[in-house]
């Protein structure tokens, strides 16, 4: 007990300790802003200006910031699934670096590092998994058994070609090649790269199956190869004249680049049976050990560079390679952001072993206890009953504790609220799926936690957050209150447009009418009539549909010099010729010049601009009038 009270006033002397850090500069609405949200703001503002900002022309500004967001809190908007749901989103990806375990996941690519640097020559026995608890445990058993025949004297390659599942190895007797690291599921590789040559493994289990691997030789890391190639695939009915006529033209091929290597490319494009490498002259992809069938990778890795192979065969056909250039294995700084990636891949296995200790981490942390006698009771339901509908019917445990974070209690309603009424009639796999829930609910509660935590004691993640939450809360309420309202309100735009009509001059006159562009005369004398009848809103949308292809017609207002033909019909300069060749004839309906903007339409984005202004200045002042705001001139003075 005296440990908790002591503990209980060493949380109480450090909140006071932040406040006298931190001080409220002042206060809108009622809500606190502290000094280093608005010197974080401030400064960032500074750092974005010519010139900086004089403090108190900031203030006036940040004021008038705060108010609007306060009016959009007023108004619910923080409350909307959208704007929820964004926050969410936006919190969750600004706290990814915070909850990264750098030394692990440093650890992590360091091991992959290590395994680049060698490469292991194995062999497997696969077994694929069937989704089915006892189809699985069969599968185990049955790879059992081969296991004790081999460690008993059995042949590995002969078992393989006999029971593996594995279609692409089994007639090689289950033989993969040299393995280079990253091309395997990371748990198949942490067996292979562990093993020595004549090793072999006990049952290894990856997310496609079950496995018994043999290593049969380790080597130094070969790197990458790129070369070009030519290939003359072998005829499918195996016809051996025509086996014969692919080697005899090989070899010719062969004696033209070897007498001309340049040429390598040509005869790859017109003669290779392999047509992607062949479009791009033979080249392939840089490619390492274990892309290839073996017979290629050797011939690849002991040719000199820049130099051309003889004819050989692989199980494909005939080749040739070119060989341009070879490296070794890359450096930690190369490997490091292609591994984090991968790391980051939710089909990698690394991506679990990352979530597991976040989880061992941020346990410890906020001190995360699952209750025992709770997940013991869902777990012997589900043993007893599978997973099915009256799981998640109202029972007894519901109210009961099922986790606790930070003493903060967490309901067994609500876990089970969040599995969206799963059935799994199948008790084994039913049990799994409520293992992985389980895990998920926890993860999910201690990311949370954590990133309350961050929020509290992170300046920097919080001052981010807080600055997307208040600015997506600004744009919102602006939208609403500014933006919208001077694009829709068509009749108090035209109203400030009129009340301000002498603020909108032009230095030059403008044309303005309807410029029509016509085939013939008799296209042209229609659409003058048909202007006339229509009204004059809709008349130039209408035309454009009633006469497309045989004319345009379009709105202009121009000054002199912006359109020749509008010069030509409108100022008398020039001559009148359309634009399109396909047009004869042209003229203006309701043409005039104007020395000032006639109505609002003339002079549109202006006057909306400028409205803009007048209702976000009138909108400003109903804010300070509508909410409170209390200024601490002395911690504001102490703003650098």
């Amino acid at each position: 007990m005296k440990t908790k009270i002591l503990l209980g006033a060493g949380l109480g002397f450090c909140a006071l300790a932040w406040a006298a850090k931190d001080p409220v500069i002042m206060k809108v609405n009622g809500v606190d802003v502290p000094k280093s949200e608005f010197e974080y703001l401030y400064h960032k503002n500074s750092q974005q200006q010519v010139a900086p900002q004089p403090l108190d022309e900031y203030v006036e500004m940040f004021v008038n910031y705060r108010l609007k967001v306060a009016d959009a809190i007023d108004s619910g908007v923080d409350t909307t699934a959208s704007f929820r749901q964004e926050m969410a989103q936006y919190r969750h990806d600004l706290a990814a670096p915070y909850l990264a375990d750098s030394v692990f996941l440093n650890r992590l690519v360091q091991e992959a590092c290590d395994r680049a640097r060698e490469e292991v020559k194995a062999s497997h026995i696969m077994i694929f998994k069937h989704g089915k608890p006892e189809e699985d445990v069969m599968s185990k058993a049955r790879l059992d058994s081969l296991l004790r025949e081999i460690k008993g004297g059995a042949d590995f390659a002969e078992l393989a070609k006999q029971y593996s599942e594995d279609r692409g190895t089994s007639q090689r007797g289950g033989d993969l090649g040299y393995m280079v690291a990253g091309r395997y599921p990371y748990s198949f590789e942490k067996v292979a790269f562990s093993m020595q040559p004549g090793e072999v493994s006990d049952i290894t289990e990856t997310r496609m199956g079950y496995h018994i691997i043999k290593v049969t030789d380790r080597r130094p890391a070969m790197g990458q190869v790129r070369v070009a190639h030519i290939l003359l695939m072998n005829p499918q009915d195996g016809n051996p004249e025509t086996m014969a006529a692919n080697k005899a033209r090989i070899d010719s091929i062969y004696a033209v680049a070897k007498a001309d290597p340049s040429k390598f490319e040509q005869l790859a494009r017109d003669f290779s049976n392999d047509p992607g490498s062949a479009r791009q002259g033979g080249m392939l992809p840089w490619f390492g050990a274990g892309q290839m069938v073996p017979e290629f990778e050797e011939v690849a890795f002991t040719l000199p560079n820049q130099s051309l192979s003889e004819p050989f065969q692989t199980q494909f056909g005939w080749h040739l390679i070119y060989k341009y250039d070879q490296k070794g294995a890359p450096s930690l700084a190369e490997m490091k952001p292609t591994e984090l990636n991968r790391i980051q891949n939710p089909q990698d296995d690394r991506y679990a072993l990352v979530r597991d200790n976040q989880i061992e981490r941020l346990s410890k942390k906020h001190k995360a206890v699952f209750n025992k006698k709770a997940t013991e009771a869902i777990k012997s339901y589900i043993g007893q009953n599978g997973l099915d509908s009256a799981f998640y019917a109202p029972a007894a445990i519901d109210s009961e504790t099922l986790l606790t974070i930070q003493k903060k209690p967490y309901s067994v309603k609500d876990f089970k609220s969040g599995l969206r009424d799963a059935i799994q009639p199948d008790k084994s796999l039913a049990l799994q799926y409520i293992n992985e829930a389980l895990d998920a609910y926890l993860y999910r509660n201690l990311i949370e936690t954590e990133e309350d935590w961050l929020e509290a004691n992170q300046p920097e993640y919080r001052n981010l957050l807080h600055e997307y939450r208040n600015g997506s809360l600004l744009y919102e309420t602006s939208v609403k209150n500014v933006w919208n309202r001077a694009g829709q309100d068509k009749e108090g735009l035209d109203q400030f447009f009129q009340t301000h009509r002498d603020d909108y001059k032009w230095i030059e006159p403008r044309a303005k009418g309807v410029l029509v562009q016509a085939k013939n005369d008799s296209i042209a004398q229609a659409i003058a009539a048909r202007y006339a009848e229509l009204p004059k809103a809709e008349a130039v949308s209408r035309l454009k549909k009633e006469y497309k292809g045989e004319a345009t017609v379009d709105r202009i207002l121009m000054a002199k010099g912006q359109n020749a033909l509008v010069d030509a019909l409108m100022f008398g300069e020039g001559d009148p010729t359309p634009s399109n060749s396909n047009y004869t004839t042209c003229f203006i309906l309701d043409g005039r010049i104007l020395n000032a903007p006639e109505e609002v339409d003339d002079v549109k984005g202006q006057v909306t601009g400028d409205y803009q202004e007048a209702l976000e200045e009138e909108w400003i002042a109903a804010l300070r009038k509508k909410y409170p705001v209390e200024i601490n001139r002395k911690v504001l003075n102490s703003v650098k």
